[in-house]
């Protein structure tokens, strides 16, 4: 019997950097990032008698559904779509990935259909092309490191998970107004972006490989901290070209090093921004430094959100009643 509803509540996705810039050559993209509980999207998807859609991002859930339904169904789907909450889309938390995945789950389990991995529920949702840290990170939750194994195939690269302390907490900063790239504009700064030297590609793995990860691993806060932003600002450095400098707006950058002067180490940008991370020890240190933040006159427009990671993924739950 098909369930009244399936509920999904998504992690959102920090993203701290490509290891490549192309999809050819002997590494693909790749990259390191983190799931972390807040804000995330929740969506409940009801049988109906047509597709229909209402909350944030609406119009892309009616898209999504129609593509997960012709790859499920060959016809869009009859169900209706409430988006409780989701974030913005194209501010570094990888909504797209997490909207399209939850759809694609939230379909499969009204259907009775269980993909046989997260590169089959990748390619109902239409997501993964590039960089697949939100992919994985939406199934499984926690760091996720992908070495970018253009030897493995398109179809499923090695990629790397372990949970990260639960007591740290990510500070996620962002200023109203501001939208990294997206669609057109993406695809060509890419176009446009030089292919990055071998030397470059091996310096970022030895980061992710040699000290971030096994600082993760063993929940070594100063080395992990110091490590994310060495790797988030040699990762930006590549895309200087197409933004600037190693984040996308100066007074990201400006905002950066003042945290960074505050005493808080692990600082970054979230994918293409402007979501900027900080990340601190544990809630108590988090709320305080929010408190310090909020009381400096360049942060009046920010928003802030203290964020637990997320080392367990995404949420499906089926209502029967």
């Amino acid at each position: 019997m098909m369930p009244k509803a399936v509920e999904v509540i998504t992690p959102s996705r920090l993203h701290f950097g490509l290891l490549s810039l192309h999809r050819t050559g002997p590494v693909r993209y790749g990259g390191v990032g983190a799931m972390v509980a807040a804000p995330g999207v929740h969506l409940v998807v009801r049988p109906a008698a047509s597709l229909t859609a209402e909350g944030p991002l609406a119009n892309r859930a009616r898209r999504v559904a129609r593509r997960v339904g012709l790859a499920l169904l060959g016809a869009a789907p009859r169900v209706a779509i409430c988006i409780h909450r989701a974030p913005p889309e194209h501010v570094g938390l990888g909504t797209g990935t997490q909207l399209s995945m939850a759809i694609a789950a939230s379909l499969a389990a009204l259907l009775g259909r269980t993909p046989a991995d997260e590169a089959e529920l990748a390619r109902w949702a239409g997501r993964g092309h590039r960089s697949v840290v939100g992919v994985h990170g939406f199934v499984h939750g926690g760091l996720i490191w992908d070495p970018g194994d253009a030897a493995a195939g398109e179809r499923a690269p090695p990629v790397h998970r372990l949970a990260l302390p639960a007591a740290w907490r990510f500070i996620l900063l962002r200023p109203h107004g501001l939208r990294g790239l997206w669609g057109q504009r993406e695809r060509q700064a890419f176009a446009r972006l030089a292919r990055m030297p071998a030397a470059h590609v091996t310096t970022l793995r030895r980061e992710a490989a040699e000290v971030l990860w096994p600082a993760a691993a063993r929940g070594d806060f100063e080395t992990f901290s110091e490590s994310v932003y060495r790797y988030g600002y040699q990762a930006g450095m590549n895309f200087a070209a197409a933004q600037g400098g190693p984040f996308s707006a100066p007074r990201l950058e400006a905002l950066v090093n003042h945290i960074r002067r505050l005493g808080v180490r692990g600082v970054g940008q979230s994918s293409w921004g402007p979501t900027l991370f900080a990340l601190l020890p544990d809630e108590a240190s988090a709320c305080h430094f929010v408190q310090r933040l909020r009381a400096l006159p360049e942060t009046e427009d920010l928003q802030l959100c203290i964020a637990p990671p997320d080392n367990e993924g995404a949420k499906v739950r089926l209502i029967e009643t």
